[in-house]
């Protein structure tokens, strides 16, 4: 038997009556109604209600324990007098009626928030007490579903035959898209580990090495400002990978595994599979992200043609998008003035053009006058715009237009209220760039350096870098990327003409990747895989807005631990046997 307890804290029913016990747990709450002691006990798992009376002495005890010590209760289990019962609480037909209880650690300091309202303090205050934040409900919940969910994809992929396996955790720098963290050696001075952005590398090299399907619950580690859905210091991801396997391959096992864990842990109506794929060029255009917000049935389309023979200088020379919004008319002129303003302070746009249309078709607004019949009909007709309906119009140059639209696009679907937030909607979207033009003009790979381009050889060769496709891939849900993937590149001769377009030579393969293009002219399999992050699986599973709020311990968003103190100062004596001198500016 346990010493300290024989039930947890939501356990015991009317069927446990009569029965003597003892609980431990936490003190929620003391209620003193004049020589009868009401405590609500909560561990883990809930809240029962200990009462104490009848014994003047271990009444005179508890009513001094100070709320949120630990406690020890042993007595018998009775029911509640009628008017007592809370049907809220899993235990409230019954109640522990005290003989003895015992302090087993004491509150000794006043408590920096209540702990029931803890999420309303600010954030620096719970993350440094982080331990008695976890202690509300609603954040210890989250906790826990992360746990389930983290098991249930485990067991998912076990069941699918992929092996876990782990892998390093102190590894080499490579280039990866993020800063990395270094971690000196002690035993080669000067030299340096990484931690691993991801297990990139090592994931491809077991798939050389013979492993068929790999997974690991993985570590990442990337020094990043932190956003709403993204933390900097460390994130977990669903790493997996497959060998003799295509896009389709990679992209049927996980939408399965997506869609189950979503059904298994939310009540919400979810996109069945297979999920749609979306060309990036397609999203960019309808839905200006390469994440789009399915939900939002507002659609982006492209009209520059058509204002092409429309005598409007505002949009001469630029591209120009409309959005439709159905019987958007009779919106009051505030939505028009709100989304100009939205669009010239938030988005940086120079304005914000709007027309109405009305029961004859014909258009009203500020620039309706520029727009003949002919241009107006064509116009309606591609956006599928009826009489009674709004449009909104963007101008802009190539690279700016689309985010500026996708804004635009999510901003009324916010004040229109169109998100359905009773549903979640996944989509995959495909065919990213192999490369884009950066700010300099050069040639950079636009996403994944280490995935296949659509074609193989004869496109590096052949074809306008710009042009050329790769099989890559992300899962968005809900405006929300989860999961980025790929197609990799297996062989030695491809890699060397990808990375050549990108600017480096054998020579950078050879100092960054020599391990992985060594291991390819030893007859490496094709493979893919992808990624799914967990954070932000759990964020919109447990519908919060702030990824921190689904982790234990997480860093604050300036990439400080408050509670432990981290990144800390450390003694001479350390930073000589790492061979490191601090040279710190002031």
């Amino acid at each position: 038997m346990n010493k300290y307890r024989t039930y947890n804290c939501n356990e015991i029913r009317k069927e446990n009556v009569g029965e003597n016990i003892k609980l431990a747990g936490w003190i929620q709450t003391i209620r003193d109604l004049g020589g009868v002691i009401f405590i609500d006990l909560r561990d883990q798992y809930g809240i029962t209600q200990v009462v104490a009376s009848g014994n003047q002495e271990l009444v005179d005890f508890a009513t001094k324990i100070p709320i949120e010590s630990t406690i020890c209760a042993e007595g018998t289990v009775r029911l509640r007098d009628d008017d007592t019962v809370n049907p809220k609480l899993d235990t409230g037909l019954v109640e522990l009626f005290a003989d003895k209880i015992e302090i087993l650690g004491k509150r000794t300091k006043s408590l920096p928030f209540e702990i029931e309202s803890s999420r309303d303090v600010r954030e620096d205050l719970r993350l440094q007490y982080r331990f008695l934040d976890l202690r509300n409900e609603s954040l210890k919940n989250n906790v826990i579903l992360r746990a389930k969910v983290i098991q249930f994809m485990r067991e998912q992929m076990i069941k699918k035959g992929f092996l876990e396996v782990q892998t390093p955790i102190l590894t080499s720098s490579s280039p990866e898209g993020a800063r990395d963290y270094l971690v000196p050696s002690r035993v080669y001075p000067g030299k340096f580990y990484a931690l691993p952005q991801a297990p990139q590398q090592f994931k491809q090299l077991l798939m050389v090495s013979g492993i068929d399907k790999y997974f690991q619950i993985a570590p990442c580690f990337r020094d990043e400002d932190a956003r709403a859905d993204r933390t900097p210091g460390e994130f977990y991801q669903l790493d997996m990978e497959m060998a003799f396997a295509t896009q389709e391959d990679v992209l049927n096992v996980m939408e399965e595994v997506i869609f189950n864990v979503f059904k298994e842990f939310s009540n919400k109506k979810i996109s069945e599979y297979p999920f749609p794929r979306i060309p990036f060029k397609e999203a960019m255009l309808k839905y200006g992200s390469d994440k789009p917000d399915l939900r939002n049935p507002l659609i982006i389309h492209d009209v520059t043609d058509i204002f092409e023979k429309v005598d409007l200088k505002v949009f001469n020379g630029k591209i120009v998008r409309i959005i439709s919004v159905p019987e958007g008319a009779s919106q009051p002129r505030t939505l028009f003035e709100g989304m100009t303003d939205f669009a010239i302070n938030e988005c940086k746009a120079k304005g914000l053009a709007w027309l109405k249309v009305s029961e004859d078709r014909s258009l009203q607004g500020p620039i309706a006058k520029f727009i003949g019949d002919e241009a107006r009909e064509e116009m309606l007709n591609r956006a599928n715009t009826n009489a009674g309906d709004a449009i909104f119009f963007i101008a802009e140059h190539e690279g700016i237009v689309e985010k500026l639209a996708g804004e635009i696009r999510e901003e009324l679907g916010k004040r229109l209220n169109l998100i359905d937030d009773s549903t979640f909607k996944f989509a995959w979207i495909v065919d990213f760039p192999m490369y884009e033009r950066v700010d300099n003009g050069k040639i950079e790979f636009s996403h994944n350096p280490f995935s296949m381009p659509q074609g193989g050889i004869e496109v590096l060769n052949s074809k306008n870098p710009l042009d050329i496709l790769a099989y890559q891939y992300d899962l968005v849900g809900n405006g929300i990327e989860l999961a980025s993937g790929a197609v990799r590149n297996h062989s030695p001769e491809i890699m060397v003409k990808a990375f050549e377009i990108a600017g480096y030579n054998e020579d950078v393969i050879l100092e960054k990747f020599s391990a992985l293009y060594n291991a390819f002219h030893y007859g490496a399999p094709p493979h893919a895989g992808i990624a799914p992050g967990i954070d932000r699986i759990i964020m919109l599973l447990a519908n919060e807005e702030c990824i921190r709020d689904v982790q234990a311990f997480p860093m604050n968003s300036k990439a400080q631990d408050l509670l432990m103190g981290a990144p800390s100062n450390v003694s001479k004596k350390q930073l000589d046997e790492i061979h490191i001198k601090v040279d710190k500016k002031d």
